[in-house]
């Protein structure tokens, strides 16, 4: 029997597979405005739907008044909760979010009504016509008001899975993670550091608002448009909202403006759907800036106290820590957020002694969710700071200091999981500190004057560079890739491989979302490389296959590009078998010789062309369905966080270098150089944009970006104007140096890399700036009024 491999290397008739930076097919199109994005879409006699939300953090309501509102002309409908058809609840792992509130708002900002008009400024007026009224609460807004013995119970009538296993509550879930002998280890310690560290709340700040279209069919059914990241988990919580089966609740992506965790869970979906069953009418909702702020689920703001101990020559004998997340109104992902942050509590150092709580508290605020780094980077600039501080109390060179305590492949996490895959992390950090540093002064020009646009606070011209100080800093972490804790991780792929025009197609079809990763491009890079032909198309990810799961966890090339890859070696070896076929009897490679599918053809393994694929499948289309797993996992222990929990793991460290005005507290980020292994750069360029993206998310979190919440509960900044994020002035030179270390468990050997650089960018950015100012900065965002103390 013949058999079959990948081959190596693409022959010269075939380019665009993996390992080729190929061009992205949505690129141009983006680039010049003329992609469409779902805010574009558009249907004939369409309705616009807008959502009416609380005033308030906490509050009942006592009476909904809407007959003002339907009165209004041009208006279709006007939704509460008393005209909800069926289920009044959804949510990702715990169905605690009401569709419409139900009696009691429970954050600024929830929906409590929903309004279906001709145009989107009437609807506007009429949501503003309804009258509710409301009766304050108190606000539950930290860990004392949420867990003092009188303390309101956010969701008295739990029955969740964690109910029963936290402390309060009001806590969502709570992680330990025990190892070893704190007690004993911290009597031999030699130099023991303790710190508190708090980080705000980061918005993903994608550039795309929230937007959908429904459209109500004939068959009773709807049919959803939307920008989202899970296709599937959007319909298995709509579906019940609307009292459907989910074969009548067809879903289709829409263009996606970015994601990065903010549309993991519903926001408008049921909504639109809602409405447009309603009315039947096709309705189209999109959220403005300011309601997107509202609309979707935040990175979780967190509280953490570490202690670590080291011997006198530098060797880390325990860590223990208490990571407190603020999980919000709403349980969203929360759960998942806990173990990632309990698991990952250490950082990617070798540590026998752990004792590490990490808890989400139920709350007044905004609901918080997955946002790129899922738990991991509020326990990286903790970890990290204290790292520093211990290099320095033990008059170490902080990347010698991490080096000594560096992870490599064999050790154990403190849950007990062994690292079978490589772990480079002392070469991270060697290769980010080996960087020529950049020029010191860079604002001084030939010519005498100063180039501001070089200096702390910029084309504001407030400094000629008096004092104004460099600092460097280091830092590097770790994160899980694909789902944990014993989740069912899978993903579908059906591909089809027919002649057109005497020409080779593949066609690819998963229900991957395309948020922005490039996922469609490294589909079509598979399909080439696998059955050795030029010409893929990509089809729209809809709910007509099975699921490809999230485009969440930096899991998507891994598990659906492993998908994609298995169904394409099926299609392969039923082509083979076709060839058999169709022309053994006149080649003896056929029986043979080791197959290969290069160039839009049939070769042997020494080179010999014995068909061309077009001639073998004539007529034939050939197709396979592949639902694909990697290795499974399962949940941590309730008691001591035991569990082989996470799938891969990823590293990156980071080099940060900073002007700081030390005067006015304003900081300029020169240089943020990166290493990270991805195991296999299926896309190098598309990986060098992803390791720049992350950490210029992380660069956001360390001096920029946070969503204030006053103690009342109320969103004081939910626009752009005062929530900041990096535009290109603020962004410096991000050099990336890939690793290619293959995980023999993965497909290609690629290590997923879209969240590693969001985690080590910001502890090292605060590392320079603590380098320059001497200050010990234990909160991000640093803000200028932390550096003047003003």
């Amino acid at each position: 029997m013949a058999t079959a491999r990948t081959p190596a290397g693409l022959a010269a008739g075939t380019h665009g597979g993996i390992g080729e930076s190929v061009p992205r097919p949505d690129g141009t199109l983006k680039v010049t405005g003329e992609f469409a994005y779902a805010s574009d879409l558009w249907h004939e006699d369409m309705l616009w739907g807008v959502t009416l939300r609380s005033p308030h953090a906490h509050a009942r309501i006592l009476s909904t008044d809407v007959s003002e509102a339907l009165a209004t002309p041009g208006v279709y409908a006007v939704l509460t909760h008393g005209d909800l058809p069926a289920a009044t609840r959804y949510g990702l792992e715990i169905q605690d979010t009401p569709v419409l509130a139900d009696g009691v708002v429970r954050y600024h900002g929830e929906p409590v009504a929903l309004v279906a008009a001709d145009h989107p400024e009437t609807a506007r007026r009429a949501a503003a016509r309804i009258r509710v009224a409301y009766e304050e609460l108190p606000v539950v807004h930290d860990e004392e008001s949420a867990t003092d013995p009188g303390a309101p119970l956010l969701h008295p009538a739990r029955d969740d899975a964690h109910a029963a296993h936290v402390p309060h509550p009001n806590v969502v879930h709570r992680q330990p993670v025990l190892r070893g002998d704190v007690a004993a280890a911290r009597a031999r310690a030699a130099v023991v550091v303790t710190g508190d560290y708090e980080v705000g709340m980061q918005d993903q700040a994608f550039l795309g608002p929230e937007s959908g279209l429904a459209v109500p069919a004939e068959d009773g059914g709807v049919d959803l448009y939307i920008a989202t990241q899970w296709l599937h988990a959007d319909l298995r919580q709509i579906a019940p909202v609307l009292g459907l089966p989910e074969d009548k609740v067809r879903m289709t992506l829409s263009g996606v403006g970015g994601a990065f965790g903010g549309r993991e869970d519903l926001s408008m979906q049921a909504h639109a759907c809602l409405l447009a069953l309603r009315t039947g009418k096709p309705v189209k909702m999109v959220y403005n800036r300011f309601e997107s702020f509202f609309g979707h689920v935040h990175r979780h703001p967190a509280r953490l106290h570490y202690e670590h101990g080291a011997t006198s020559d530098g060797r880390l004998l325990y860590v223990k820590a208490r990571i407190l997340l603020d999980g919000g109104a709403y349980a969203s992902s929360s759960p998942a957020v806990v173990g990632n942050a309990a698991s990952l509590a250490v950082g990617p150092y070798v540590v026998d002694n752990v004792d590490v709580e990490a808890l989400a508290l139920y709350t007044n605020n905004p609901p918080c969710g997955a946002m790129r780094g899922f738990g991991a980077v509020q326990a990286c600039f903790a970890y990290e700071a204290q790292m520093d501080r211990l290099a320095e109390r033990l008059g170490l060179d902080p990347v010698a200091f991490r080096q000594r305590n560096a992870m490599e492949q064999g050790a154990v996490m403190p849950t007990g999981q062994v690292v079978d895959a490589p772990a480079p992390v002392a070469e991270l950090l060697r290769r980010v500190k080996a960087r020529p540093l950049p020029p010191e002064r860079p604002w001084e020009t030939a010519g005498g004057g100063p180039d501001v646009r070089a200096l702390p606070g910029g084309l504001s011209n407030t400094t000629h560079g008096e004092g104004v100080v460099r600092g460097v800093g280091y830092a590097v972490g770790i994160k899980n890739v694909g789902f944990s804790e014993g989740f069912d991780d899978y993903s579908t792929a059906r591909v089809r491989l027919e002649a057109v025009a005497g020409q080779p197609v593949a066609t690819v079809h998963t229900a991957m979302a395309e948020v922005g990763q490039g996922g469609v491009t490294v589909h079509a890079q598979i399909a080439r490389t696998e059955l050795g032909v030029s010409h893929v198309v990509v089809r729209p990810a809809d709910t007509r296959v099975g699921s490809a799961g999230s485009t969440s966890a930096s899991r998507q090339t891994y598990v659906t590009g492993g998908a994609v890859r298995h169904a394409c070696r099926a299609v392969r070896e039923k082509v083979f078998a076709l060839g058999r076929a169709r022309f053994g009897a006149y080649h003896p490679g056929w029986a043979h010789a080791e197959l290969l599918l290069e160039g839009g053809k049939v070769t042997t393994d020494a080179g010999e062309v014995l068909a061309d694929l077009a001639e073998i499948l004539e007529d034939e289309v050939i197709d396979a369905e592949s639902e694909w797993r990697h290795r499974p996992t399962e949940p941590f222990d309730l008691r001591t966080g035991r569990g082989n929990g996470h799938v891969q793991y990823s590293f990156a460290a980071h080099r940060a270098v900073v002007d700081v005005d030390t005067e006015l507290g304003l900081v300029k980020v020169v240089e943020l150089a990166c290493a990270q292994d991805v195991g296999k750069a299926m896309n190098p360029l598309a990986v060098t944009g992803q390791i720049q993206g992350g950490t210029t998310q992380g660069l956001g979190l360390a001096v920029m970006e946070e969503i204030v919440v006053s103690a009342d509960g109320l969103v004081r900044n939910p626009s752009f104007t005062d929530y900041l994020i990096p535009t290109i002035l603020d962004t410096p030179a991000i050099p990336v140096d890939i690793l290619e270390l293959a995980d023999e468990h993965a497909p290609y050997g690629l290590r997923g890399a879209g969240e590693a650089p969001t985690l080590s960018a910001t502890p090292a950015v605060v590392a320079a700036i603590r380098a320059a100012t001497g200050l010990p900065l234990g909160r991000v965002p640093v803000r200028p009024e932390h550096l003047t103390g003003t």
